[in-house]
């Protein structure tokens, strides 16, 4: 026992130094960069509240916590998911693979995030040097941001014949503005998961080293002309930071039948650069809860429902005495398991109770059992 609690001690600084990172780089992070890494993953976690990294068991889990991809055994196992936002202007997609290695206790994890708005008129040289309009100079480019997750989990010993799941991510973003912006960024998240009998706990670092963007930019002389005539800033090279941001979860199965079973999930996301709209806020950290809850049957048939994203706002339509009242993301969904295949949807809301954007997300997962492997 000791020797295992001895081997687990820099897995446990590792913590706290991801936790110090997070907090004495406070002032010094950009808010709300990579904001397209914070959407979500699959349609399961979505219609939960995103309150996923304690349960997440698929290839998703290369998004939520990497560590719960040690739960895919056996066989392989891939999914993608694709969502319309903004009424089909943006587009979020998602591909992700899980691949267990041979000795059961790793497991490498592939996952390719695309959101982008395309066929974006460009209207630099719509108006001509006599005033007049000309149409036939719009042209059309899309505003595109990728990221590559590169996963990898295993299980560690830690005494009485019990285990806990760790793993990390390594990320390439790739963000694009048509010709006009490029960026590449590089990051690291770690995350850890420990089931017990009918609970679970785990911890996830989102970028841990602080995740970066080099942007560049390419104009030509007759772009750049235009910009200044209209008075609007040539952007010159840049780079953006993301602050580290520190989730806690947990879940509980408290109805389990042969028939029926129940499970809740609660994650805390805590953020560390500068107060924001959360329902925990602080100049030292930020705390915004996600509730999700699933219902299963027969672990072929799910219901599933969550809230997160508690914010302060205007009443409605109290201008005159600027009352504020809490609002939140509500979210629901289902799923179907067909032997390999599982089908899951997801209605969220992406901003809140005033100004309602709901949208519709299907995933799918599928397990490569060949035809000699038994189901498990």
């Amino acid at each position: 026992m000791q020797i295992a609690m001895h081997k687990s001690l820099p897995y446990v600084l590792f913590w706290a130094l991801a936790l110090l990172i997070g907090i004495r780089s406070n002032a010094q992070f950009r808010k709300y960069s990579n904001e397209f890494l914070n959407i979500g993953a699959g349609a399961r976690g979505l219609a939960m509240g995103s309150a996923q990294i304690a349960s997440v068991n698929d290839a998703s889990a290369g998004y939520w916590n990497p560590a719960g991809l040690l739960h895919v055994k056996d066989h392989p196992e891939g999914m993608l998911m694709h969502a319309d936002y903004f009424s089909g202007i943006a587009k979020y997609d998602m591909a992700a693979l899980a691949i267990p290695v041979k000795d059961q206790d790793k497991t490498l994890g592939v996952t390719l995030l695309r959101f982008a708005v395309d066929d974006i008129p460009n209207t630099l040289f719509l108006v001509e040097p006599d005033g007049s309009l000309n149409y036939n100079n719009i042209q059309s480019f899309s505003s595109a941001d990728y990221a590559l997750l590169l996963s990898y989990a295993q299980s560690i010993p830690i005494g009485n014949n019990r285990k806990i799941a760790i793993g990390a991510n390594t990320k390439i973003i790739h963000r694009n503005v048509g010709r006009f912006a490029n960026a590449w960024g590089f990051g690291l998240d770690a995350g850890v998961q420990y089931t017990g009998n009918r609970f679970q706990l785990a911890a996830m670092a989102r970028d841990v080293t602080s995740t970066f963007n080099a942007w560049s930019f390419s104009f030509t002389d007759r772009e750049k002309q235009v910009l200044y005539l209209t008075q609007n800033d040539i952007p010159v090279k840049s780079t953006e930071l993301t602050a580290p941001r520190l989730v806690l979860g947990g879940n509980y199965e408290f109805l389990k039948r042969p028939l029926i079973s129940m499970m809740a999930e609660a994650n805390l996301s805590m953020t560390f650069d500068g107060k924001r709209n959360a329902l925990l806020s602080s100049s030292f950290a930020n705390m915004d809860p996600s509730l999700g809850l699933e219902a299963s049957i027969k672990e072929q048939f799910y219901v599933r429902a969550g809230i997160t994203n508690f914010q302060r706002a205007l009443s409605d339509g109290d201008t005159l005495n600027q009352k504020r009242v809490w609002i939140f993301q509500p979210s629901a969904g289902a799923g179907v398991r067909l032997k390999q295949v599982n089908l899951d949807y997801a209605f969220t809301n992406l901003a809140n109770q005033n100004s309602p954007l709901y949208t519709h997300v299907f995933s799918i997962r599928i397990r490569f059992i060949k035809k000699n492997q038994s189901q498990p």
